[in-house]
């Protein structure tokens, strides 16, 4: 499945983003781009972004974009070469809601639903791991090690499940005298009951998360395939691996 649009996260604390338009869509991105630090500068000055709030946009458009400016204008996806998400703020944790243009209302439901469930104590949680690295690679010192131990203190009714642990659960799992070993190698077998991906259960979702690599038979469907870490290998075989490699490899088949 192609992507519609990377989705990417842009520093612009003291650079310039040009804003064209008056009025409340002017006046609401004007907000979104202070509130991220960037300098609103007008069309006559030097940006690589530019975000439009005119009735008809087409003119100015075609200008910046001859000029390589990465245009948004507001209402028109057809003519944005970027769209603006709706945004879950638990910083440093940003959640951002992207449908591509096609409706900033479904952005905004999905928005409000997630404010729900994202606690505010989610940024303190981040920046606990962060200051936690340095010891991680103590314990740790290759990458995947590191990354499975990270992965089971992070599940749902892990030691930092991020939906209900705080800052200060990151010291008590770190402090833990029985430390989670590493995982040895082994395979999971998932019998798939369609090629469709709302059909997996919670469980199938979750493996499939968390594989280092995945052995697939060539009718899965890469809706599916998708669902797994971008890094974690895609091999295509007609059976589950005799003898599985280090971590955990997911094999995938359709039921028959």
């Amino acid at each position: 499945m192609t992507l519609h649009s990377l989705p990417v996260f842009l520093r612009l604390a003291g650079r310039p983003v040009m804003l064209i338009g008056e009025g409340e869509s002017a006046d609401a991105k004007r907000r979104l781009l202070e509130r991220a630090g960037a300098t609103v500068v007008g069309e006559h000055d030097e940006a690589a972004l530019a975000i439009i709030a005119l009735d008809a946009p087409e003119e100015t458009v075609a200008r910046l974009k001859a000029r390589g400016v990465l245009v948004n204008a507001v209402d028109r996806s057809d003519l944005c070469d970027f769209t603006l998400p709706a945004i879950v703020d638990r910083s440093p944790v940003i959640v951002a809601i992207g449908t591509g243009g096609a409706s900033a209302g479904l952005a905004a439901a999905l928005r409000q639903r997630l404010e729900t469930i994202l606690p505010a104590s989610l940024g303190d949680l981040a920046q606990a791991l962060q200051a936690a690295r340095a010891r991680l690679r103590e314990r740790f010192p290759k990458a995947d090690e590191r990354r499975r131990a990270l992965g089971r203190a992070l599940s749902e009714g892990g030691a930092v499940d991020p939906l209900h642990a705080s800052a200060a659960q990151v010291e008590d799992w770190l402090t833990t005298p029985v430390f989670p070993e590493r995982a040895e190698g082994h395979a999971v077998r998932l019998a798939l009951s369609s090629p469709d991906p709302d059909d997996l259960t919670l469980r199938q979702a979750r493996l499939l998360a968390q594989a280092d690599r995945v052995v697939h038979t060539s009718d899965v469907p890469t809706a599916i395939l998708d669902r797994a870490r971008a890094d974690a290998p895609r091999i295509v075989s007609v059976a589950p691996p005799v003898d599985p490699a280090e971590g955990l490899t997911v094999f995938v088949e359709i039921a028959r």
